[in-house]
């Protein structure tokens, strides 16, 4: 198989899908890599590192998206990317469809399998790819909330442990997933109070025994979250439904009710956002204000450290990649269920369930094209 590895070009997207490691572990299977020039500068990698791999550089996007039969992302495309998409292609990325009706239909109407990073989930529901990613976002939304809390960088200007005599900065995380989780170690950490709300009473016990420091948990409830954020300095937005809409848990109501120059992280915001007055933002224009509250919403906060996330999407993607490049695409969704629940769309068809109902577009179950296509290929 020829796997094709573009150049990102989503704002300040340092990130790249393949390390020169992992070129070489594809080119020694016999697969050829394609990789953009420059590609991988943003993370460290020059491409005479990917020559040295086995890998080879061409000199633009429309180069790889025209010669690989797998294109390697670590965004989803964008619209001036649209028109070199090919036709019955494979493209492996985070994609957050159900916030992107658009790119959903361009890639319905090429006839393009999509494979969503963020959608591939093992058995007892872990996300191996997302992860990573997750638990990176939720380390810098804290980051982010306590710089953009200084009075210099527009907050109220709170320092989110204080001192000894001074009450602490109020840190509210929706959710304890991985971005929730991370987020709230990092926050209590740094001597923050915070209160982690989830629905799952079961995982909110596990964390109170685990993390150590100033941590209240409470349910997940209107009443409790309504009450919670009118408190906060610093809301974190990390509610996550595979390959689903984020639910709108903060209204603006809520947020209007929160001291002038608090700040909100909204992570989910890729998938639509859980707090109502986020909207994206990018690396080169991250923050607003409403109503007096300074909201952070970049939608790909771990590009701010590619030296680290690269590495680590790889490590979740790569094992994926090889089986689709061994065994092609049927052969490693039947071997490996966990990467059937990552295809978003195939041949013209949603396949993800959770995407079908957010665009209110046709569902198609992915087993039955499968051995539609197996039949067509081993028929006489």
């Amino acid at each position: 198989m020829v796997v094709g590895v573009p150049k990102e070009i989503k704002d300040k997207e340092f990130r790249v899908a393949l390390t020169p490691v992992g070129a070489r572990i594809l080119c020694r299977a016999g697969q050829e890599v394609l990789v953009e020039a420059g590609a991988g500068l943003g993370s460290g990698f020059a491409d005479d590192e990917y020559l040295a791999a086995g890998a080879h550089i061409l000199p633009d996007a429309t180069s790889i998206y025209g010669s690989a039969g797998m294109v390697l992302k670590v965004k989803e495309p964008l619209p001036q990317e649209y028109a070199i998409l090919q036709e019955g292609s494979i493209i492996f990325t985070f994609l957050h469809l159900a916030a992107d009706a658009e790119l959903a239909h361009v890639l319905l109407k090429k006839n393009i399998t999509a494979i969503a990073s963020e959608t591939v989930q093992l058995a007892d529901g872990h996300l191996p790819i997302l992860a990573p990613m997750s638990a990176i976002a939720g380390k810098i939304s804290v980051q982010v909330g306590a710089h953009y809390l200084e009075k210099v960088n527009g907050g109220a200007g709170k320092l989110l442990g204080s001192v000894p005599g001074v009450r602490p900065a109020e840190v509210v995380v929706l959710g304890a997933g991985a971005v929730g989780s991370s987020a709230a170690a990092v926050a209590l950490g740094m001597g923050a109070q915070v209160t982690l709300i989830d629905v799952n009473i079961e995982k909110l016990g596990v964390l109170t025994e685990v993390l150590r420091g100033n941590l209240v948990t409470l349910a997940s409830n209107e009443p409790n979250i309504a009450e919670a954020v009118q408190r906060a300095d610093l809301v974190i937005g990390a509610v996550l439904i595979p390959g689903a809409r984020a639910p709108r848990l903060v209204t603006r109501e809520m947020v209007a009710g929160m001291e002038k120059g608090s700040v909100v992280v909204d992570v989910s915001v890729d998938q639509g956002g859980c707090i109502e007055t986020c909207h994206p933002t990018s690396h080169s224009d991250p923050v607003y204000y409403v109503d007096g509250v300074l909201h952070y919403c970049v939608t790909n906060m771990p590009a701010a450290v590619p030296q680290t996330s690269t590495p680590a999407l790889v490590n979740g993607t790569l094992p994926y990649v090889q089986k689709i490049a061994t065994h092609g695409l049927i052969g490693a969704v039947l071997e490996d269920h966990s990467l059937a629940h990552g295809l978003n769309t195939y041949r013209g068809h949603v396949v993800h369930p959770a995407v079908a109902q957010a665009l209110a577009l046709e569902y198609t179950p992915l087993e039955g094209l499968l051995e539609r296509d197996l039949s067509a290929k081993i028929g006489p």
